[in-house]
């Protein structure tokens, strides 16, 4: 049988992709014989907070995996189940094998620790810029946001008029 000890998952919602993530990804690619890399909350679009369907974001994750010259992984889309004993395993379900799982999230820690596997945490790079929600909040303001984001996610937002729905969705119908 096969030994995975050395497949690794990395989760995230990537709402977008930025160079935050990009970092993480080559650390947890080079640390690991294969890199599954889970899109969470895959269920979810059109949103303030999830503007982009699961399939964008695996053609954003696609692009700059490419760009960054990065082989060894998969993307599996993974949506969220509200039921927290059971999540581990439905997320091991819908990835390729895996034994060690890269995340700094407290409670998502928790549950894979109790379910055995070996959790190491991911690197953080310089959060206050590099964040989804700094990303959004700079498209809606017109500022400069495509430094944040590998030049292949800037293209793909740009292919699917991103910024137009992040603005759109981002507005009120309420008279203030």
């Amino acid at each position: 049988m096969k030994d995975f000890s050395d497949y690794a998952l990395v989760l995230g919602r990537f709402q977008p992709l930025h160079n935050g993530h990009m970092e993480v990804i080559r650390k947890c690619a080079a640390e690991s014989e294969h890199l599954t890399v889970g899109i969470g909350s895959a269920q979810y679009s059109h949103l303030p907070d999830n503007p982009f369907t699961a399939g964008e974001r695996y053609l954003m994750l696609e692009a700059a995996l490419e760009e960054a010259g990065i082989e060894n992984y998969s993307i599996v889309p993974i949506e969220d189940l509200n039921r927290y004993s059971a999540w581990v395993s439905h997320v091991k379900a819908m990835c390729p094998p895996f034994g060690a799982v890269y995340t700094n999230n407290p409670f998502t820690r928790r549950l894979f620790t109790e379910a055995g596997y070996s959790v190491k945490e991911s690197p953080m790079y310089n959060r206050a810029i590099y964040s989804g929600t700094e990303v959004r909040r700079r498209m809606v303001c017109d500022e400069d946001w495509r430094s944040l984001v590998p030049s292949s996610v800037a293209d793909v937002i740009d292919s699917i008029d991103g910024v137009g729905r992040v603005k759109d969705i981002s507005t009120t119908d309420t008279v203030m």
